[in-house]
């Protein structure tokens, strides 16, 4: 009996009571349904964390497909953009030209009709001259004939008559 006294004994002996009670209670059962439940939860985070890569992935991929088809769409816009402006360029040096033939014309034709104006004043200035001449020339002829003493004789007595 003296086992019952040795201290050892009973440590040893409430060592096998507590194994046993936590069996008897189903503690390791509870704690393999504790770690079970908590490895099943790891392996759903971890199919979530999965599938959000692959989900990331997919986006990725769909973005750089897009990027590129915009670079490339970027591209055939300026390509366009381009060739529309050498196009305005063409059209504008053109209807420039046209502009300016155009106004050559009217300018030519101003001309003209100034030019034409311009000698029909002269003709006229030249007949108004002529016509003043002329006048001139008559005045002076119609005061030599108007000194002629029998006239001025004759006038006066056709005067002293008619009164």
């Amino acid at each position: 009996m003296e086992l019952f006294q040795d201290a050892e004994f009973w440590v040893g002996m409430a060592l096998v009571i507590f194994v046993a009670l936590m069996v008897w209670l189903k503690v390791p059962g509870m704690a393999m349904k504790t770690l079970d439940a908590r490895a099943e939860k790891i392996r759903a985070e971890l199919a979530e964390a999965e599938r959000l890569r692959k989900e990331a992935e997919a986006l990725l991929a769909s973005i750089r497909a897009r990027r590129e088809a915009a670079e490339i769409q970027a591209a055939e816009l300026l390509a366009n953009a381009e060739a529309e402006a050498r196009q305005f360029e063409v059209e504008a040096r053109a209807r420039l030209e046209e502009q300016i033939q155009r106004r050559a014309q009217i300018a030519e034709a101003k001309i003209a009709q100034a030019e034409t104006q311009a000698a029909a004043e002269i003709k006229a200035a030249a007949a108004e001259m002529a016509v003043e001449a002329a006048a001139a020339v008559l005045a002076k002829r119609a005061q030599a004939m108007s000194s002629d003493p029998l006239i001025d004789r004759a006038m006066a007595d056709l005067a002293a008559k008619l009164q």
